[in-house]
């Protein structure tokens, strides 16, 4: 997939692996996602399903760029091996909450081993401070950009608090969740599914996940 180009997913290998599951929508490359506009293959032309796309796109990779940053001024992460206190061994993953007209509204970056909580994803802390400072759980029409695919528990955490978009950078063939290993977003057998955008940036992305585990 074009580092940058935002394509709404299908990932790498067209339909996830168990698309033959009623369950699952069925979108083919090119095909907006019934109820969904905008959510189509990779390489298809953007401008057919969202005549904004253009517009979307460089919206996209400025906040992937904001997310990004936020990945890089945690606690140093000078790698998995390195010797140090807690929080030095955090993966740098970086999430930003936008509000529905796109205002900040909280970060989050990878704080398991800097807390001891399990639970200390990127995506999940931007939630709970997102939803600390509006006073209610609920994120309707907001954008969670995350500079790496959610997993299973930030994906469930996505579709609870009802954000309306999730735009992430690099895939994660091994644990991702918007399309990789799963497709938790897509489900419909949730009552709530947000647009995904997957891609955006992903060669900053990935080199700076490299970069971590080298």
């Amino acid at each position: 997939m074009p580092a940058g180009g935002g394509e709404p997913i299908l990932p790498h290998g067209g339909e996830p692996a168990d698309a033959t599951d009623p369950a699952l929508e069925t979108v083919r490359p090119g095909q907006p996602t019934p109820g969904r506009a905008g959510r189509v293959g990779p390489g298809a032309d953007e401008g057919l399903a969202d005549p904004d796309g253009a517009g979307r796109r460089q919206r996209h990779e400025v906040w992937m760029r904001r997310a990004l940053e936020v990945a890089v001024t945690g606690p140093d992460s000078p790698g998995p091996d390195a010797a140090g206190d807690g929080g030095a061994d955090d993966i740098p993953v970086g999430a930003v909450l936008y509000g529905p007209d796109g205002t900040e509204l909280a970060i989050g970056r990878n704080e398991r081993e800097l807390t001891g909580d399990p639970t200390g994803h990127a995506e999940v802390l931007a939630l709970r401070r997102a939803a600390q400072r509006l006073g209610r759980w609920r994120l309707d029409g907001c954008t969670l950009v995350v500079t790496l695919e959610p997993c299973t528990m930030c994906a469930g955490a996505l579709v609870l608090a009802r954000v309306g978009t999730v735009v992430f950078g690099a895939w994660e063939p091994k644990t991702g969740a918007a399309g990789s290993l799963w497709d938790v977003l897509r489900d419909r057998r949730l009552n709530h599914r947000p647009e995904v955008y997957g891609g955006v940036l992903e060669a900053e992305s990935a080199a700076l996940l490299r970069a971590f585990f080298r």
